[in-house]
């Protein structure tokens, strides 16, 4: 482990793995470096130097919240762009999830991704988005020590997933775990919530764009997946009957990864 400084001071924590071309992975919502790590191998098995990070207010990496008053996802813009210097200053990213959207935004902002591969980035179009109060109400919950009642609310009204699955996670053995990412949903809530539709630049990136989509996962990310895909000229949408309900396959993921980058599998 190896730690990048971001713009304002926070300290992101690292990985790497193998040798070549440098793909950096960013993780979705819940989620650390270490839910990675499969992946991470397999890439490097296949030729690359893969990257994994923890997102601010994750695992082994810091969030400098007390330097500011109100909740700005570029700041998580800079964190990958820290990561993206570290790896030379030029990369591929493979974003999941929330991790694709952000990967999207850091392309449009000027941060230099020599290709992108986003998996089921979770853009609403303007369709059943959540509450745009929602990170807020997030962080009053954080800050009031309350972080249980943060994960539950944003499995809800983040995720949308039904009260029933919501309540068989909190009972479980897992929801601890949740409750120490509990800051990272606002920073989730807030990305999503401010590209809910994807900008005029964020469809125009210079980067190749390679667009993941499950067979089998949640109806609104296929719709976003094929939106996507119509709005980028250019941008290839590949269906993957391997990925199933919003996990993206190792082997699947690593085997597309190759064939557009090039690198050797020997």
């Amino acid at each position: 482990m190896e730690h990048v400084i971001s713009a304002d001071g926070t300290r992101i924590a690292l990985h790497r793995a193998g040798a070549g071309p440098s793909v950096v992975i960013v993780n979705g919502a819940f989620s650390t470096a270490r839910d990675a790590g499969e992946l991470a191998t397999a890439l490097a098995d296949a030729g690359f130097t893969a990257i994994t990070y923890d997102r601010r207010a994750r695992g082994d990496s810091d969030d400098a919240r007390a330097a500011r008053t109100a909740v700005d996802p570029l700041r998580e813009v800079d964190d990958l762009a820290a990561v993206i210097a570290a790896a030379g200053g030029d990369a591929a990213v493979l974003g999941h999830s929330s991790g694709a959207v952000l990967a999207l935004v850091a392309a449009a902002r000027g941060i230099p991704v020599r290709r992108l591969f986003l998996s089921e980035p979770p853009f609403h179009f303007g369709v059943d988005d959540a509450d745009p109060s929602l990170p807020e109400r997030l962080q009053a919950l954080v800050d009031a020590e309350r972080t249980g009642d943060a994960v539950v609310l944003f499995q809800r009204e983040g995720v949308g997933l039904p009260d029933a699955m919501v309540e068989q996670i909190r009972q479980s053995p897992l929801f601890d775990a949740l409750r120490a990412l509990a800051q990272s949903t606002v920073y989730d809530a807030a990305l999503t919530r401010d590209v809910s539709t994807p900008t005029p630049d964020m469809l125009a990136v210079a980067a190749p764009v390679t667009i993941l989509c499950g067979e089998q996962t949640f109806p609104m990310l296929s719709v976003a997946a094929e939106k996507l895909a119509a709005a980028m000229p250019g941008a290839e949408l590949l269906i993957t009957p391997e990925s199933l309900m919003h996990r993206l396959d190792v082997a699947t993921a690593t085997r597309v990864v190759a064939e557009r980058l090039g690198a050797s599998e020997a």
